[in-house]
Order: structure tokens, then C-alpha cells, then sequence
């Protein structure tokens, strides 16, 4: 398992009228990252759905949010992948504060691989399966 990171400044429209972080602006941070790490290995996600029909969504996400993170703060945002099976991928994600190395939030995402016209869940690519694979 790679220690992956993604630097995110948090800007103010990521905040709510106190210059928190709005919660569901973590999941986008998440996302970012998860994008990032995947294209590490070699994978552009329009890229795979154009040349393998295939899709990548949010199949389930387990979130706990610690402290807030602030207008203007630096983050650290991991992406690293702890499981793959045919047709799913599960991720293990932290936000950390950059400039102390506080643990922020941090979630465990299940993404479905989908058939791009049905919409229904598909096997992963053998060749992508197996990069991500010898990559856990």
C-alpha cells in the first residue's frame, strides 16, 4: 500500500459563514485524491469509460469527521487503496491539517465498477485489476 497524498486549499467556497469546512465538501476532497491516485497507475477515468465502457461511482462511504478544517488551511488528502475485488475498490482516506500533520477526518469508500450504458455493476478490466492489484 502506497502512503498516497494530494495537496487541497481550502478556499472560501468550500466554507460555510464561520470559514469552516462545510461537511460535504470533504467527500469532493476525497474524490480529488481517489482521481489523483488512480491516474498514478495510469488511469484516466474518461479515458477507461471511453475505451472500456466502464464507470467508477461511490458505491458506499464511511465518514467521521475529527476536528474542523479552516478557510485558507492547507490539507493533505490520502487516497490508498486497502482492498479490490471483480468488480469494486476500497479505499481508506484521511485528510490531514498540512502544517501539523492533524488528523482532520477520515473515511473508508467502496467504488462500484459499472457497465457505462446499463448502469450495472462489471467486472474491472484484467489488466487495470491487476495494476491496482499488485499496487495494494
Amino acid at each position: 500500500m502506497t502512503n498516497f497524498r494530494w495537496p487541497v486549499r481550502v478556499y472560501y467556497e468550500d466554507t460555510d459563514a464561520g470559514g469552516v469546512v462545510y461537511y460535504a465538501n470533504y467527500l469532493r476532497f476525497f474524490e480529488r485524491a481517489r482521481t489523483e491516485r488512480l491516474r498514478t497507475l495510469g488511469f484516466e477515468q474518461d479515458a477507461v469509460r471511453l475505451e472500456d465502457g466502464i464507470l467508477f461511482a461511490v458505491r458506499s462511504i464511511n465518514v467521521d469527521y475529527l476536528l474542523p478544517a479552516l478557510f485558507n488551511e492547507r490539507l493533505q488528502v490520502s487516497a490508498d487503496l486497502v482492498e479490490i475485488k471483480r468488480a469494486s475498490i476500497i479505499f481508506q482516506q484521511e485528510i490531514f491539517r498540512a502544517d501539523d500533520g492533524i488528523l482532520l477526518c477520515k473515511a473508508t469508500v467502496r467504488i462500484a465498477c459499472l457497465d457505462e450504458q446499463e448502469l450495472r455493476p462489471r467486472s474491472i478490466p484484467e489488466s487495470m485489476f491487476q495494476r491496482i492489484k499488485n499496487d495494494l
